[in-house]
């Protein structure tokens, strides 16, 4: 018993984050990532991951095009448009061509558009997650 009161308890070594100026290239990469889908990293020369994400998400995207599925419009009603909205807007420039364009504007007929309105939605949540990606690759946080 002697010698279990003789150690002390370990404390963690908790490091404190140390606040910094936001620098140019931690504001520009996200919003250019949001605006063209893994371009956030192809400015900070990720190629490989950029050209994944911007491959990936611009084919999901598309993908729901061509199965007509539904991009959702900004509404103040039911709760579930509004989530299909955020998740249609992450998509960021796909989204805004799109609307630009009129496409897929329809009420869902089929499964195939139901599906379809599913990819993008996914589509914009995948780059959303880019977004942060690249962001925190700007700011040092990940390698």
């Amino acid at each position: 018993m002697a010698n279990a009161s003789a150690t002390k308890p370990k404390t963690p070594n908790v490091e404190v984050p140390v606040r910094t100026k936001p620098t140019a290239i931690s504001v520009v990469a996200p919003a250019i990532g949001w605006l063209i889908p893994g371009a956030g990293h192809l400015i900070q020369k990720r190629w490989i991951r950029g050209v994944l994400l911007m491959a990936s998400i611009v084919i999901m995207f598309v993908l729901g095009i061509l199965m007509q599925g539904h991009i959702y419009k900004p509404n103040s009603g039911d709760i579930l448009d509004i989530l299909g909205f955020l998740g249609d807007v992450g998509a960021g420039g796909l989204y805004i061509v799109s609307r630009a364009m009129d496409i897929g504007p329809g009420a869902i007929a089929h499964a195939t558009a139901d599906y379809g309105t599913k990819y993008m939605i996914v589509a914009g949540l995948l780059n959303f997650i880019s977004v942060a990606d690249a962001y925190h690759i700007a700011i040092g946080k990940k390698p």
